[in-house]
């Protein structure tokens, strides 16, 4: 069994991380998802939160929401709506969304709770890159 698997995590706008990891952590739609090499084949939808992977023996982080994840014999693929990477994250921007995400929950919910998991992603991504 191999001790490393293909990462690849792209958007609709550009690729972000195409490197040879030793593992990954998900944050799925029904919760997280360890991926070590020799994983089951799986699809699977991806949440809000801290995608994190280990790589060259450092730990990387990017805030993730939505898409599809696949992992098949020796790689995992995602595809995410929104992927930002721990050193691209404004903090103080994330953190100004979620407030105005949260003044918007009394009226408009469904749209301001996709914004204010984006901003906590975001901005836990930020702390634990930090």
């Amino acid at each position: 069994m191999a001790d490393t698997i293909q990462l690849e995590v792209a958007t609709p706008e550009r690729q972000l991380v195409r490197e040879t990891v030793s593992e990954v952590q998900i944050p799925g739609k029904d919760g997280y998802l360890g991926i070590l090499p020799g994983h089951a084949a799986l699809l699977g939808l991806l949440g809000a939160g801290v995608l994190a992977y280990t790589a060259g023996g450092g730990r990387q982080y990017l805030a993730i929401q939505g898409g599809f994840v696949e992992v098949s014999e020796g790689c995992v693929r995602m595809l995410a709506d929104v992927a930002e990477p721990a050193a691209e994250i404004d903090v103080a921007r994330a953190q100004a969304d979620l407030a105005s995400a949260q003044a918007l929950l009394p009226t408009d919910p469904e749209n301001a709770l996709r914004a204010v998991a984006l901003a906590k992603a975001r901005i836990e991504t930020a702390q634990r890159a930090a």
